[in-house]
């Protein structure tokens, strides 16, 4: 097998953030989600790893790209695996504080919305994305 194979069969690596605040209206949590029009779906905010790029650090820099926030990173949470264009891809998950910021829509992402929970949880678009909701609600103490 060529090296060529064999980084076409190597998983593309990925890194995101469920991406959390306390509602200002009410204080109770809300959920980040992005919609991407090239897809038309909803997700957390995530994208590849540039080279040689520690994958927290390019969670944070997807976020603060794909929402306009800084993020406070807390727990890892669950990698998520799955085939994207015919090739495996793998994602690495954060728990993040928005800390500062605010969203401007651009070519990759379209529209946000800030979301209780269960509605982030009925609003993703892939069931992969949802069992990070209750990851996240497990490591911040509220499952």
């Amino acid at each position: 097998m060529s090296t060529a194979d064999n980084a076409d069969d190597s998983p593309v690596r990925a890194a995101g953030c469920v991406l959390w605040r306390r509602s200002p209206a009410d204080g109770g949590l809300e959920l980040c989600l992005v919609h991407r029009p090239r897809y038309d779906d909803w997700s957390h905010p995530k994208g590849k790893l540039k080279r040689d790029e520690d994958p927290l650090a390019a969670a944070l820099r997807e976020v603060l790209e794909e929402t306009g926030h800084r993020a406070a990173p807390g727990s890892r949470l669950p990698t998520v695996d799955y085939e994207a264009n015919g090739r495996p891809k793998q994602v690495s998950y954060w728990a993040a504080e928005a800390v500062s910021g605010a969203f401007t829509p651009n070519d990759e992402v379209d529209r946000l919305l800030w979301l209780p929970p269960p509605a982030a949880r009925d609003r993703l678009t892939q069931p992969r994305d949802r069992t990070l909701v209750d990851a996240l609600l497990h490591v911040l103490h509220l499952t």
